[in-house]
């Protein structure tokens, strides 16, 4: 049977035609706006769907955030229970352990603070009075001028300015039910995940690369335990971060106390700043001015000064030697792209955003240069096996 040349129809040549005077127009134009004409449509792309996945998130967020906190807390537990399970410990009792521990551990901090805030407020409350009544007097004294009446009348401006805001703090009030339902819901999300992940995240992965056509799983599978010793390298590393700092600030009050009769809520001040540190850059600054504040209040302006100078000789010591050095190795993510992350995760997502904007984007960082370096094909992961290959 042979076979003759294809009849051209109208249709056939009313395509090419179309398609010749489409090429004959792109052959017009500039080389420079064919490429920039081909680059804008693809970023349009990009742009739509990281778009949709932000509003998804957003939207979402009652799930995802517990959801994210479980997976920074799997990459913090895993290597402990990777390391009983090598000592013959049982696989479920390494588990228990460290799920346990971790709460113990969280929840005696909270018992910790709660006692010192219980034990030093009153005397901080008499203070802060004292503090306001020495201040009036040294305006009444200042070169303003200014009287009892016109103190009086700024403060009851600024009761007005607070009174138009009531709204607010009422609705704030009554959601507060709500907000607390949402807390402990989150909570025991983040208890679960955390668990199941740490029973089965092997097992998790593969099914998430099994999602993913054959020919690409190789490359998904090696990009995501990339990531994943990335994330599990940015958790260590914030947590030496966060103590440095905690260290430091602590014991630049408690010296300082030394000075002047006694720091109050000193152990408060190093928790706050040891949990503030985890948002990188500005958690332990803006946790420091809480030192500030109460050596300001409590001792007196000049040790406030010398607690200013300890807070900034810590956020030196991280920003020049922590960061950079440490942080940076460990994420290999440049110190400005962290400025810029967390920036834009608290824009976006307020202080959760914050939270999770460096170890999102150390772990994003890794993964697509993996994926775009080709390692995934001339040296796949020999723990991936035929599992995943043939799945």
């Amino acid at each position: 049977m042979t076979f003759g040349p294809r009849k051209r129809t109208p249709a056939l040549i009313a395509s090419a035609e179309a398609t010749t005077a489409r090429e004959q127009a792109e052959a017009t134009l500039p080389a420079g706006i064919r490429i920039g004409g081909s680059w804008s449509w693809r970023m349009l792309a990009i742009a739509a769907v990281i778009g949709l996945f932000i509003y998804l998130v957003i939207t979402l967020r009652e799930i995802v955030v517990p959801f994210m906190i479980a997976i920074l807390l799997a990459a913090l537990l895993v290597p402990l229970v990777n390391f009983l399970v090598r000592h013959r410990w049982p696989k479920w009792l390494a588990i228990a352990l460290a799920e346990i521990g971790l709460i113990a551990v969280v929840a005696g901090l909270v018992v910790l603070v709660v006692l010192q805030v219980r034990s030093g407020f009153p005397e901080l409350q008499k203070q802060s009075i004292q503090a306001y009544d020495d201040f009036k007097q040294y305006l009444l004294a200042s070169p303003l001028h200014l009287t009892n009446s016109d103190i009086n009348r700024y403060l009851g401006q600024a009761g007005s300015a607070l009174q138009k805001d009531s709204q607010a703090l009422v609705s704030g009030a009554v959601s507060f039910g709500t907000t607390a339902g949402h807390v402990l819901a989150g909570l025991l999300l983040t208890l679960f995940a955390t668990l199941f992940m740490l029973i089965d995240g092997k097992g998790i992965w593969a099914w998430v690369v099994r999602l993913f056509p054959r020919k690409s799983r190789l490359a998904v599978d090696g990009s995501g335990r990339a990531g994943w010793v990335t994330l599990t390298n940015f958790v260590r590393v914030q947590i030496l971060v966060a103590f440095v700092d905690a260290v430091g600030i602590g014991l630049g009050a408690w010296i300082i106390g030394l000075f002047f009769g006694g720091f109050p809520l000193v152990i408060p001040i190093t928790i706050a700043v040891f949990l503030g540190s985890f948002i990188p850059v500005v958690g332990a600054l803006f946790s420091g001015v809480l030192a500030i504040f109460i050596a300001l209040v409590y001792l007196n302006p000049f040790a406030a000064l010398l607690m200013l100078a300890v807070v900034i000789a810590v956020q030196q010591i991280e920003g020049h030697v922590l960061q950079p050095f440490i942080m940076g190795t460990a994420v290999k993510v440049h110190p400005l792209a962290v400025v810029f992350a967390v920036a834009a995760g608290g824009f976006l997502a307020g202080i959760p955003g914050a939270l999770f904007a460096v170890p999102v984007v150390a772990t994003l960082n890794v993964m697509v240069n993996f994926v775009a370096s080709g390692q995934w094909r001339t040296t796949p992961d020999p723990s991936l096996g035929q599992a995943v290959k043939n799945a």
